[in-house]
């Protein structure tokens, strides 16, 4: 993957919101890919859609680092900055807050901050966990991870988040604190989460099962009422952009190096979601990124 270097004429483009997601900066192969993620602009936004990593100390070491090169950075949580052990000094909701504070000290956003605006369009950080809904029809919850254990798949969360806190509950405290957070949101809008918003992208993962603890069917409709103009989310490990409902959803993971080894050349990451343009009156408003060939991933 190539990128511009620092000596690159930033007015030959415009100022860009970029989005990574699924970093997992514990693994050696992946710590080197962060050098990739560099803004070409002065202006240049950054989105880090979860899974930074799993230890505190990493997770603010990263995020330093990539708001050191740019001129805001956007944080939401995923699954594994929320593990944890019976000896770390927070757990469950703890931990959360904890990072919450970190990332006030670096001046990174979260989505318990303020939400920024880039250009004309409001940039929305969601934190929504998950409550096991995305499951066949007619199964209930139990029955749903009985049969995923019965297929042995089971993920770490159930032994690193679960234990310290009820998960659906919640996910259903965070959907009610964004709802009224979302419902005083005037104009456009991009909206982060780690977890998918819809359920189609994980009917295309391998194991179905996975899916389980992939989202909430209660974020369906967020998209169109809450009028986005793009959707970020990691999680999943399979890159995609797609289109649900008339709005682009991006699948922006880096993922582990077994998997990111095999994406298309022709990837572009990190992804661009927006760009400023001025409108001609003087006014900047975001429009929809171009993608251009030489920052895709090898």
């Amino acid at each position: 993957m190539t990128h511009p270097d620092a000596s690159s004429d930033p007015v030959a483009f415009p100022p860009t919101l970029w989005a990574v997601a699924d970093l997992h900066a514990a693994v050696r192969a992946n710590r080197k890919r962060l050098a990739e993620i560099t803004p070409r602009h002065p202006d240049d936004w950054l989105i880090v859609a979860g899974d930074v990593a799993e230890r505190t100390d990493l997770i603010a070491s990263v995020l330093s680092e990539l708001r050191s090169r740019f001129s805001q950075v956007i944080w939401v949580p995923g699954n594994h900055e929320l593990f944890c052990r019976s000896t770390d000094s927070h757990v469950g909701r703890a931990k959360y807050d904890s990072l919450v504070q970190l990332c006030r000290e670096i001046d990174v956003l979260t989505p318990e901050d303020s939400f920024p605006v880039f250009g004309d369009t409001t940039i929305v950080p969601l934190f929504t966990l998950y409550d096991y809904s995305f499951r066949p029809a007619g199964m209930g919850v139990e029955e749903a991870l009985d049969a995923a254990a019965q297929k042995n798949v089971v993920l770490a969360d159930e032994i690193a988040i679960a234990p310290f806190t009820d998960i659906r509950a919640w996910c259903w405290d965070r959907l009610a604190y964004s709802i009224t957070r979302l419902s005083r949101v005037n104009g456009p809008t991009v909206l982060i989460n780690h977890w998918p918003l819809v359920q189609e992208p994980t009917l295309r993962l391998g194991l179905p099962e996975i899916a389980l603890w992939c989202g909430t069917r209660h974020t369906r409709h967020w998209p169109r009422r809450y009028h986005a103009k793009a959707v970020v989310y990691g999680h999943l490990h399979m890159p995609d952009e797609s289109e649900f409902d008339g709005v682009v959803h991006h699948e922006v993971s880096l993922g582990y190096p077994r998997e990111w080894t095999r994406y298309d050349e022709d990837r572009v990451w990190p992804c661009p979601i927006l760009e400023l343009a001025d409108d001609g009156t003087g006014t900047m408003t975001a429009r929809t990124a171009r993608r251009q060939r030489g920052r895709g991933m090898p």
